[in-house]
């Protein structure tokens, strides 16, 4: 392609239009812009700081695979750093970041991850059983009770106790408040980050935090005292992991790596999850089919069985295609002019990779409003053409856990019971902070699920 010396074409709608349409109507934001140009559009803002959306399988390729000097990463995602702390590997950039990356990995693969999968079993397990059979129960927050109970027993290694409570209610109150629409809006508008007192939205979200802090601070000091206890939770692994130069992490980076794998893993696996099950109930077909291969396993299947069906993760993996939970990747900002499918992008310049748009290309996904497992596998999609967990140096750490995590949580809950909507008209993600979610009241109800038994061996076994 021909170097064009100039930003792709795009609206240039004032910012605070934009803006409310970008908090209120995430999907139709980025849907309505590509209607009108295309795969790469720019959204113009003041001062010459620009954003340019990428959603072609060869843009994005370019932008995964350049060289990371060419930006500033970190610094595009500052919006979380009250939250989740400097240290914070999504903050971090360069040769910080990879140290960081290198050390954090382990733990979420292979045999330390696939150890977790009775853990998850049993929590589920624990969650759903406090269902009332045929009563109604919002579906989002039983999700996130497992997700967060996985979350504090697998990293924090606390799944009991006054520690476990009071976490658990101050994490609980912190995420709900922030994700109401009121605290949407003020992610994006930094005069309204102001700590008015107690009982001003900032002044709430910063107490919460100092609470939330006392207790992690505590923890690390408590796990320090038993190093020699060989406990195999996140945050034991990570006190007795070393850089290459042989250095601990400090306290501060623990902390700030374990709210991020709070905020990281929680809610967006709760998400999933919640809308695996509405996609399940709105398709009995691809219900039924996926309990005809769960039956192959029959009674308590090993969790490392179940993650390894191939309809199981092909629903899966469709969930997370058509309402990804984090609707662009993260911002990169151009250090150094770069060229992305023949486009110059001068110093400055916003990349985003639009997660939504490339997982809605018709091109790839033909029909892609239609939820249909079977693409996943009738063939293999690229890197460039699904990408629910990002891209490039800056893909999640956690994907592989996430989703052995759905796996084994949705097999538990299909294998003992059948999940109905109360209501059923369609769904539409709607903002939760800065991910997609499913309406928080979305209500549905549980009952036993119908077994179901092969004829034929009940036929041989009463002659």
């Amino acid at each position: 392609m021909t170097v064009t010396n100039s930003l792709p074409d795009g609206p240039k709608v004032p910012r605070l239009l934009r803006l409310f349409k970008f908090i209120t109507q995430p999907v139709q934001y980025v849907e309505d812009f590509a209607k009108v140009y295309g795969d790469n559009f720019t959204v113009w803002g003041s001062r010459d700081v620009h954003m340019v959306y990428f959603s072609h399988p060869q843009a994005l390729e370019e932008i995964f695979t350049a060289d990371s000097n060419h930006f500033e990463t970190g610094e595009g995602n500052s919006i979380l750093r009250f939250l989740l702390g400097d240290n914070s590997l999504i903050l971090l950039n360069g040769d910080r970041h990879q140290r960081q990356r290198q050390l954090l990995t382990p733990p979420f693969h292979g045999e330390r991850m696939r150890a977790y999968g009775q853990t998850i079993r049993e929590i589920t397990q624990q969650v759903s059983n406090e269902w009332n059979i045929g009563k109604p129960f919002k579906i989002r927050t039983s999700m996130q009770e497992i997700t967060l109970r996985v979350i504090l027993r697998v990293v924090f290694g606390v799944d009991e106790g006054p520690f476990f409570q009071e976490l658990r209610q101050l994490l609980t109150s912190l995420l709900d408040f922030m994700s109401s629409p009121l605290m949407s809006s003020i992610f994006f508008f930094s005069f309204m980050q102001k700590d008015l007192g107690a009982w001003s939205p900032w002044g709430r979200i910063t107490r919460l935090l100092q609470q939330i802090d006392q207790l992690i601070y505590a923890l690390i000091q408590e796990r320090r005292a038993e190093s020699e206890q060989h406990r195999q939770d996140i945050l034991s692994l990570l006190i007795s992991a070393r850089y290459d130069d042989g250095e601990p992490m400090s306290d501060a980076e623990l902390r700030d790596e374990l709210m991020t794998m709070l905020v990281a893993g929680h809610e967006t696996t709760a998400s999933a999850l919640t809308w695996a099950f509405y996609w399940l109930d709105q398709l009995p077909e691809v219900r039924d089919k996926l309990l005809r291969e769960l039956d192959t396993l029959g009674v308590n299947p090993d969790p490392s069985s179940v993650a390894k069906l191939p309809y199981l993760t092909a629903v899966c993996q469709e969930t997370l295609r058509i309402y990804p939970i984090v609707i662009s990747g993260f911002f990169r900002i151009v250090k150094s002019p770069i060229e992305i499918m023949g486009y110059q992008l001068p110093k400055g310049t916003a990349i985003i990779p639009s997660i939504y748009l490339a997982h809605h290309r018709e091109a790839v996904y033909p029909q892609p409003q239609q939820f249909r497992p079977e693409r996943f596998l009738e063939r293999q999609f690229s890197p460039y053409e699904y990408l629910p967990f990002g891209g490039g140096n800056r893909r999640c750490i956690g994907l592989a856990f996430a989703q052995y995590e759905m796996k084994i949580a949705l097999a538990t809950i299909l294998l003992q019971f059948q999940i109905s909507l109360i209501d059923q008209r369609q769904v539409r993600p709607v903002r939760r902070g800065l991910t997609l979610a499913a309406p928080a009241g979305l209500q549905m109800v549980a009952r036993p699920q119908v077994k179901r038994v092969n004829i034929s061996v009940r036929v041989i076994s009463e002659q």
